[in-house]
């Protein structure tokens, strides 16, 4: 078992002048027990080895994921594609700038809605796509090297039960 050390969160002062001493304030978890970190954990891990697998065709995580949303879901406005990549809408203007430079993707008004910007693949974007594929599948075999095909068709059942139960709408109780 890891070390306990790992397992605790330490949180220094919590406001300058809020406490007299100079101790810290030790907040225990039992992450080792945690489906949430280990899924976390695995998640951060395959986007770092796609990250690195993506860096020398001069593609980025985040742009990699920008065409993947697009690819599953076709034309999206700025604000819904941020929504599904996790990211705040500045952030993600700023990663479409780049990406519409050069010549990956367009973003164009809304006919419904003129406020809102569609975000839409171009055909250069093809080629790039090919090599963030061939860059997944790679990361892919790799996180799934030592699995049989049943533990990796009860793994991908598992995660699917979690993302269904937690899309369901949770009962928030009030922390006392």
């Amino acid at each position: 078992m890891r070390s306990r050390v790992r397992n605790v969160l330490v949180v220094g002062q919590l406001f300058a002048g809020f406490s007299t001493s100079q101790e810290s304030l030790v907040l225990q978890y039992d992450f080792e027990e945690s489906i949430g970190y280990w899924l976390i954990l695995g998640a951060h891990a395959f986007q770092r080895a796609l990250n690195e697998e993506l860096a020398p065709h001069g593609v980025t995580f985040r742009q990699a994921q920008v065409l993947a949303w697009l690819a599953l879901e076709g034309e999206l406005s700025q604000n819904e594609l941020a929504a599904k990549m996790l990211i705040e809408p500045p952030t993600l203007v700023g990663i479409l700038d780049r990406m519409e430079r050069d010549g990956w993707i367009s973003r164009v008004t809304c006919p419904a809605d003129r406020r809102k910007k569609l975000v839409a693949i171009n055909r250069v974007a093809e080629q790039v796509w090919e090599k963030i594929v061939a860059c997944a599948k790679r990361v892919r075999a790799r996180a799934v090297d030592g699995l049989s095909p049943e533990e990796i068709e009860t793994l991908k059942q598992l995660v699917r039960r979690i993302q269904h139960n937690l899309s369901e709408p949770a009962v928030v109780e009030e922390i006392s």
